[in-house]
């Protein structure tokens, strides 16, 4: 079995972060490990409070990860601290790790930063150049040019201007009432457009964290990178379609919504 790590903030309502991770790994059929950077008090209306890791912890974290189970890929999310990024940045070098999918946590959907603007430099020069792919959404992607993108036009040359800033191909994500649920990828020198049907489903908690997840779960297995963004999107349009309604907010997806069998079985009493 390929093996795939995720290093990023567990979520204690499990839509996102570390536990949508795991979640979609094992869904698309890799084994999943984990490196949490922070502990976050959050449900689906909102995040109540944040306890990072020290840097210390972190490393050795990395430390018992790489020296037992080596991950065929590795997916980074929600680092916040400056001292937490460098850290993963040292590791990940001295462990020569590879199919590096990050996906620059640093808009919430609502709006609100996640991260400092000291920390978001730091981001950019420590981590963003060991990324195989950065996979940043609309917000994010205004935030690493400068630009303001409305249109499909702006989001292929956002696309294009963070890719040869960072050397890295870069998944430009649609949504956010930008041309629709459609995705750009732009890699050696080439655009690659997914569409994507929108799915009238107000529950989205951890769709960027599962999306990335995916992706570096296929990566892991082999496939090429158009390939694996195009199975990935696929799995999240099918966790989306399941219409899971849990919560008082923005709900999770059912990450599991392609798993059926005797295990997965409810009770004919319930």
């Amino acid at each position: 079995m390929k093996t795939a790590l995720t290093i990023a903030g567990s979520d204690s309502s499990g839509g996102a972060g570390i536990q949508a991770d795991i979640k979609t790994m094992i869904a698309n059929g890799v084994y999943a490990m984990s490196a949490i950077t922070a502990l976050t008090a959050q449900n689906t209306t909102g995040v109540e409070a944040i306890l990072n890791a020290t840097p210390e912890f972190l490393a050795q974290e990395l430390d018992c990860i790489f020296t037992d189970i080596y991950p065929d890929a590795v997916k980074i999310g929600m680092v916040s601290d400056k001292e937490l990024i460098r850290i993963i940045n040292q590791k990940l070098t001295h462990y020569e790790a590879k199919n590096i999918v990050v996906d620059p946590v640093m808009v919430a959907t609502s709006g609100a930063k996640l991260i400092s603007d000291d920390a978001v430099e730091v981001l950019k020069n420590e981590l963003f150049p060991l990324a195989s792919v950065l996979t940043p959404n609309i917000p994010e992607a205004e935030i690493l040019t400068g630009m303001t993108i409305t249109n499909a036009d702006e989001m292929m040359e956002a696309a294009k201007m963070i890719s040869e800033t960072y050397h890295c191909a870069t998944l430009c994500k649609g949504g956010h009432k930008i041309n629709d649920a459609n995705d750009l990828l732009y890699h050696d020198g080439g655009y690659i457009w997914f569409e994507g049907k929108r799915i009238n489903n107000p529950n989205t908690h951890g769709t960027g964290c599962t999306l990335s997840s995916a992706i570096a779960s296929n990566l892991a297995k082999g496939f090429d990178l158009e390939t694996a963004v195009r199975r990935s999107k696929q799995y999240i349009s099918g966790a989306l379609a399941a219409m899971l309604d849990l919560g008082k907010g923005s709900g999770p997806m059912d990450h599991g919504f392609a798993i059926c069998n005797e295990y997965t079985k409810e009770s004919e009493e319930a």
